[in-house]
């Protein structure tokens, strides 16, 4: 491979740890603001960090080299695991974890989303380092967006190109403003979590509940202020409010700032849209009923909880507010199907996503057909546009290797010793980014922390497999990616 690939991407990832070093100040003033001593842990580590980068980008600055699918590749990699490698310092050196595969672990749940934690007693833990697990959470959402909406797209591997602006085809140009695009989507990101922390404020959270709670809310990411995560709040306003919100933000982005910014109701129509919402629907008032009729709950009480939960399972958000593994076995077998599926491309939401189930529905119907009438032409469609075969074969591979890699990951998670349900819950749950999974262990009323290190650090790596869509991740093991 060309050096100066290397030398760009060092570059490129140097000007993001500067960016971090700052980040990390924000902390450091809440916890001044409330007289903790842990401020000193984030100054420290935003001098480091700040000096590191300082220096690495100052001798690896050059000329950027022209954007290819390599530089691509490489790119996304290194942003993702040096924003990992340095969210985990603060975590590390604040004395909450036991050691460093703890603090990776929290970290990559955090820039990926995921929302699985190793740390107890969030109740009586530091300010400062409540707000710095929200903030890698929302500064994640925002890297994931960004990727699924102008880099994957490109790289062929994930993302969603699919309706026009301007009468500019996306699948050529992908927006014919892009600078005005981009204002709109930062715009917009930043006015949902406004909304949102306003919201949970007036629904009964408290001001730091509810700026902490809207990060993680809006960047589909789960991490929150108290052990008992929305349990702990009681309240069935706050639970509809937190529903919406984590169901608008599983939608496409470049849909809503079309729908926002221009008023166009069609762009709502998108398939993926259609699919989400259905099975949101489905799970949740099929697990409502059997709640009530099994268990005897209320039926508007079974209704909060269950759309609730469901919508923070597919949206891989990964909040609770009751432990809905007791609720029966139905509704464990619906909550780890649900686990695999997750939200809309181009959201800040994980798993499969439902625009890949249109897509192979698309291909197994005129599969069908075509046993029927064999010398018929059909073309797999996607909504009004014809999906290219390329396009499908990347799909079938996303499949076959999602499946490959929880299956793999479940045989190591029992070679370190764990349980069926324990295994093959928490690899779905790490390579989707929903948080929690079903089972003693990792479900929604338990912690990570009592893995041991290598299963953390397995955990660790699907987590960032499955936010960078599986085959970014995996086209670097091929030789030929390294060859000149």
């Amino acid at each position: 491979m060309n050096a100066s690939l290397f030398r760009f991407s060092i570059y490129i990832a140097a000007i993001c740890g500067l960016y971090l070093a700052t980040a990390m100040l924000i902390p450091a003033m809440v916890d001044l603001y409330y007289g903790h001593s842990d401020w000193q842990i984030f100054a420290l580590c935003s001098f480091m960090v700040g000096g590191l980068s300082l220096m690495t980008a100052m001798a690896t600055r050059c000329p950027p080299p022209v954007f290819t699918k390599r530089l691509g590749f490489l790119l996304v990699n290194l942003l993702w695991t040096v924003f990992s490698v340095v969210g985990a310092l603060p975590i590390l050196f604040s004395g909450q974890v036991t050691g460093f595969a703890q603090a990776l672990f929290e970290s990559v749940s955090a820039v990926t989303t995921t929302g699985s934690t190793v740390m107890a007693g969030l109740d009586h833990m530091p300010p400062g380092l409540l707000v710095w697990r929200s903030l890698l959470q929302w500064l994640g959402g925002i890297g994931i967006v960004a990727l699924g909406l102008f880099v994957l797209p490109f790289l062929r591997v994930g993302g969603m190109s699919f309706f026009k602006m301007e009468s500019s085809d996306i699948a050529d140009k992908p927006f014919a403003r892009l600078a005005s695009f981009t204002r709109a989507f930062f715009a917009i990101y930043l006015g949902i979590t406004l909304l949102c922390t306003i919201a949970y404020d007036f629904a009964g959270m408290s001001h730091f509940d509810a700026i902490n709670h809207a990060l993680t809310t809006v960047a589909t990411g789960g991490f929150s202020t108290h052990d008992a995560s929305f349990a702990y709040f009681r309240s069935g306003l706050l639970l509809w409010v937190s529903t919406f919100f984590m169901t608008v933000c599983s939608l496409p982005f470049s849909i809503l700032i079309v729908f926002i910014v221009r008023g166009r109701l069609d762009a709502l129509r998108d398939p993926q849209i259609g699919v989400f919402i259905a099975y949101l629907g489905v799970f949740s008032v099929a697990t409502a009923v059997y709640n009530h009729l099994m268990n005897g709950v209320e039926f508007a009480s079974a209704l909060t909880h269950s759309f609730f939960n469901f919508s923070s399972v597919l949206s891989t958000t990964g909040f609770a507010s009751q432990d809905y593994t007791l609720w029966g076995p139905f509704v464990v077998m619906a909550a780890f199907f649900a686990t695999f599926m997750g939200g809309c491309s181009g959201s800040t939401a994980g798993g499969i996503k439902s625009h890949r189930f249109v897509i192979l529905a698309n291909i197994v119907m005129i599969g069908l057909r075509k046993l029927i009438y064999p010398n018929a032409v059909y073309s797999v469609r996607y909504g009004s546009q014809t999906v290219d075969a390329d396009t499908q074969r990347t799909v079938f591979l996303f499949f076959s290797a999602y499946l490959f890699l929880w299956v793999v990951g479940s045989l190591a998670m029992s070679a370190f010793g764990y349980d069926l349900l324990t295994s093959t819950s928490s690899v779905i749950t790490a390579l989707s980014n929903v948080g929690p999974g079903v089972g003693e262990i990792v479900g929604p009323a338990g912690n990570f922390s009592t893995l041991n290190e290598p299963a953390l650090y397995v955990l660790s790596l699907l987590m960032l497999l499955g936010r960078l869509e599986v085959l970014t991740v995996l086209v670097l093991l091929m030789p030929m990616f390294w060859r000149t």
